[in-house]
């Protein structure tokens, strides 16, 4: 989707830091090559089941441990039983340069150990309730990469799902960091926009990439 007027870096919430474009062309297609291998099983893609019996609208792959509401497993426990597929040095690297470039500070990339990618595919149905990321032992910074449809990624407050909450347009090739005061805030995705990808080898959709550090032993 070509953008009319620029968009501008911008500091969402204390901690929180939009990144517009950071991912060129050709990066955007490679993770979504990346993705379209991480999908295929064993311990593929897969809606996750919530404890209520509700089912997530997202389907989901996991990259280092296997996230299962609501903790962590080396193996699918909810799914096929196969070991969680390897988190990848070449996408840590990548993590670690966005954490020192949203924050322009060297030492905060450097001191980021990320062992986790979930990767999260949105049909034109999908939606995220508000949420917090909170199963990891460390409050280490999230970093969330955004390919395909644009979203409406709304991010509020630390105490609860109601306002005040901001709601941010989120293209293809976008950066989110957000840690600080802001790593436990409530956010999600009320709706994507169909039809607004550009060309990087996905037909329809919106993949989201986002990479944590655990905390977890071994």
């Amino acid at each position: 989707m070509a953008t009319l007027l620029p968009r501008d870096r911008a500091e969402i919430a204390p901690g929180a830091v939009h990144v517009p474009g950071w991912l060129d062309h050709d990066r955007q297609r490679t993770l979504v090559e990346a993705c379209r291998e991480w999908a295929a099983p064993p311990a593929g893609m897969r809606a996750t089941r919530l404890p209520s019996g509700g089912v997530m609208s997202v389907r989901t792959v996991c990259l280092g441990w296997h996230w299962i509401p609501y903790r962590y497993s080396r193996t699918i426990d909810d799914g096929d039983g196969s070991p969680v597929k390897e988190f990848p040095d070449w996408l840590g690297e990548l993590a670690r340069r966005a954490v020192t470039e949203a924050y322009d500070d060297p030492g905060a990339g450097a001191a980021y150990r990320p062992d986790i990618a979930l990767v999260n595919f949105y049909d034109d149905a999908a939606r995220m309730g508000q949420h917090q990321d909170k199963d990891e032992r460390s409050l280490a910074p999230v970093v969330s990469l955004s390919l395909g449809d644009t979203c409406v990624f709304r991010f509020g407050n630390t105490t609860n799902r109601n306002r005040p909450w901001t709601d941010v347009e989120l293209e293809s090739g976008d950066l989110v960091v957000f840690g600080g005061p802001s790593r436990l805030a409530f956010h999600g995705v009320p709706r994507t926009l169909p039809g607004t990808g550009p060309d990087i080898g996905l037909s329809a959709g919106r993949l989201n990439i986002t990479v944590r550090e655990s905390g977890l032993p071994g």
